[in-house]
């Protein structure tokens, strides 16, 4: 099975009127998404900041239930924290992942907005053969700005309800698409 990561990108992304900003981490994003990267055999999950005190916000988030008192509190939250990593930007998670399987990931671009794309069954016969590794890359705000989604090697169809509503929270969309991707 191809190693899965996944990357929550804060910078560059989109706010509502499609400017390019910076959005602000959320401890809930990061529990949950680490939670379900546990549940789902994810390797690690990025969280991708450019603001230093961010990032040492997401890395104290992490740390409290790694060294601190969620320690001993809550042993399955700390596996599933065990998973965070912290990094600058996009380039960072690329690094790192290259650096444990000896290739860089393959990108696959997520978002509530494309057209078509590559389907979850055929992602998902990718991700059960023993190629590269996988990096799924959620946007926060209103999603990834264009010049990252770009660079993406995959674009993975999005979730789409009976209606015409589709704005998923970043945590609800990510759970939903890794159990179509991993689950049983």
């Amino acid at each position: 099975m191809a190693d899965l990561f996944i990357a929550l990108i804060h910078h560059p992304v989109l706010d509502r009127r499609g400017k390019i900003v910076t959005s602000a981490i959320t401890s809930l994003d990061i529990h949950d998404l680490a939670r379900s990267a546990r549940t789902y055999e994810v390797r690690a999950m990025f969280v991708a900041h450019p603001v230093k005190e961010l990032r040492e916000f997401a890395a104290s988030v992490r740390d409290r239930w790694l060294e601190g008192y969620g320690r001993q509190f809550d042993a399955l939250r700390r596996e599933a924290l065990e998973r965070v990593v912290v990094v600058s930007d996009l380039e960072e998670a690329i690094a790192s992942i290259k650096a444990v399987c000896g290739v860089p990931p393959l990108l696959v671009h997520t978002s509530a907005r494309t057209q078509g794309g590559v389907s979850y069954a055929a992602l998902r016969k990718e991700l059960e053969s023993d190629g590269p590794p996988f990096l799924l890359l959620f946007g926060t705000g209103f999603g990834l700005a264009p010049e990252l989604a770009e660079r993406a090697d995959r674009v993975l169809a999005p979730i789409l309800g009976p209606g015409g509503y589709n704005h998923l929270s970043v945590r609800a969309a990510a759970s939903i698409i890794l159990d179509r991707l991993r689950g049983r």
